[in-house]
């Protein structure tokens, strides 16, 4: 196994990540404080040990090559590491140190208690946290290259590189203004969105291609807009462009929120949600710690939406009884 690590030098390492952030061997030379042609030979010698293509060059310009783009998101993660590491060598210091590097689909804020990772941040002070959130794809890629230690996203359909846990799951909602005719209804059948305006996250993410799928069986889903960010897709909906279907996580919260969100049903679309990990890859301490507590935020999370369903669901049968009883009173 280690005959098969190919033996790389840090130098190398800047080097691919300045021709990559400058797209130019000229700039990237200069940037390196290195003549060009030594930064050529260094970018050839490196490909030729790693067997793909970088960097794919014309005389107008340099494109970073998806193997690239890869490689320099991982060559980043590795100085960064590097760099803590040989800090923390010389200091010879006790104090726990490091980065810890999270991809989410959900913004964990809204899921994992504050007073939970501010007592983490205390515990391990000298490490630093860094939460990466984007789309299903974009986690999957972070953990698989090595960018990020784990990711919290959803799990069907992933590779068998990735050892997952389930953690709960995730309930999709209809967002849409107050104000709407259907914000009077307590869940939103799918069917009533057909031909609706709908503000939509992009195609490539899973919230769109479970909406999609979902709707394939005769509704006709109108994708009005697209945007990847939560603010723009509240605001485009506020300002009634249309009406969006999001993760329950990721839906507005507030009573006085002027837009809101109900359950969608016929069907209920849910998907499972947890931990994803590279199987070969251990955690370091930290970063374990960190997942323990993701892990309970989440747990607790999904316990106490439960909970609410759970009272909804009594209020509303209740009422009901009480309609039924007075109807027979009269």
């Amino acid at each position: 196994m280690i005959d098969a690590v190919p033996d790389l030098h840090s130098r190398q390492l800047r080097a691919a990540l300045a021709v990559a952030e400058y797209r130019s061997f000229v700039a990237a030379a200069a940037a390196l404080k290195v003549s060009q042609p030594a930064l050529t030979r260094t970018i050839k010698l490196l490909e030729a040990k790693l067997g793909v293509l970088l960097f794919a060059r014309s005389t107008r310009e340099v494109a970073v090559t998806e193997a690239g783009k890869e490689f320099a998101a991982l060559a980043e993660r590795l100085i960064n590491d590097l760099k803590i590491g040989v800090e923390s060598v010389r200091e010879r210091s006790s104090e726990r140190r490091g980065q810890i590097v999270v991809a989410s689909v959900v913004s964990l804020a809204s899921l994992v208690s504050p007073r939970l990772i501010a007592d983490f941040a205390r515990r391990y002070g000298g490490v630093e946290i860094h939460f990466r959130e984007g789309l299903q794809g974009s986690v999957r890629d972070d953990v698989r290259s090595g960018v990020a230690d784990f990711g919290v996203g959803y799990l069907d359909r992933l590779p068998r590189l990735f050892a997952t846990e389930r953690l709960g799951a995730e309930r999709f909602h209809a967002v849409l203004p107050a104000g709407h005719g259907l914000a009077a209804q307590r869940e939103i059948r799918l069917k009533a969105l057909e031909d609706v305006p709908l503000v939509s996250l992009p195609t490539e993410s899973r919230t769109r291609r479970l909406i999609d799928a979902a709707a394939a069986a005769g509704i006709a889903l109108n994708h009005a807009a697209t945007a990847n960010r939560l603010p723009t897709l509240y605001s485009l909906i506020g300002n009634g462009v249309g009406l969006a279907v999001l993760a329950q996580s990721e839906c507005p919260r507030g009573k006085d929120a002027a837009v809101v969100s109900r359950p969608l049903v016929d069907p209920c679309i849910t998907a499972d949600i947890g931990i994803i990990r590279l199987r070969e890859r251990d955690l370091s301490a930290a970063a374990a710690s960190l997942l323990a507590v993701i892990r309970t935020g989440l747990k607790e999370a999904a316990s106490s939406r439960g909970e609410r369903r759970t009272r909804r669901r009594k209020r509303s049968l209740t009422a009901a009884a009480r309609r039924r009883n007075s109807a027979t009173l009269r």
